[in-house]
């Protein structure tokens, strides 16, 4: 299997770009711009297959350390914020490890809004009301 038989190239490449220079990776956008908070729950499962190195069903910090590179080869290993950021993003119960199951549920759990903008939960868009205020 090649990450670009269930997310676009040009997604990776444009979530590549982002975070491009060290201590830029936020997993959350990387997720949205990649492509993966769109796919369903068996097809971030399948990427995770493709993440997890040794097969053993999680991934732990090492193997997070890679993470951008099994979206293109060439890309650069996570610094050790980034990859403790994104263990702390997926890790749902808190064992420093992250399973097939938590990372599906993290990465769908990002929604988006016709601005763009990025908002975690249940879907939900919360909008700033704005109040008309006249003076007498």
């Amino acid at each position: 299997m090649s990450i670009t038989d269930v997310l676009s190239a040009d997604d990776i490449a444009a979530a590549l770009q982002e975070c491009r220079d060290p201590d830029t990776f936020e997993p959350q956008k990387f997720f949205q711009t990649s492509g993966l908070s769109k796919m369903s729950a068996s097809q971030v499962k399948d990427v995770f297959r493709f993440i997890d190195n040794d097969q053993s069903g999680y991934l732990d910090e090492e193997e997070l350390k890679f993470f951008l590179q099994k979206f293109e080869s060439g890309a650069r290993e996570l610094t050790e914020s980034e990859t403790k950021s994104l263990m702390a993003a997926a890790d749902n119960d808190g064992d420093g490890k992250i399973g097939a199951e938590g990372m599906s549920t993290r990465v769908r759990s990002i929604k988006h809004s016709s601005s763009g903008s990025i908002h975690e939960g249940l879907g939900c868009e919360i909008k700033p009301m704005w109040l008309k205020i006249s003076l007498s």
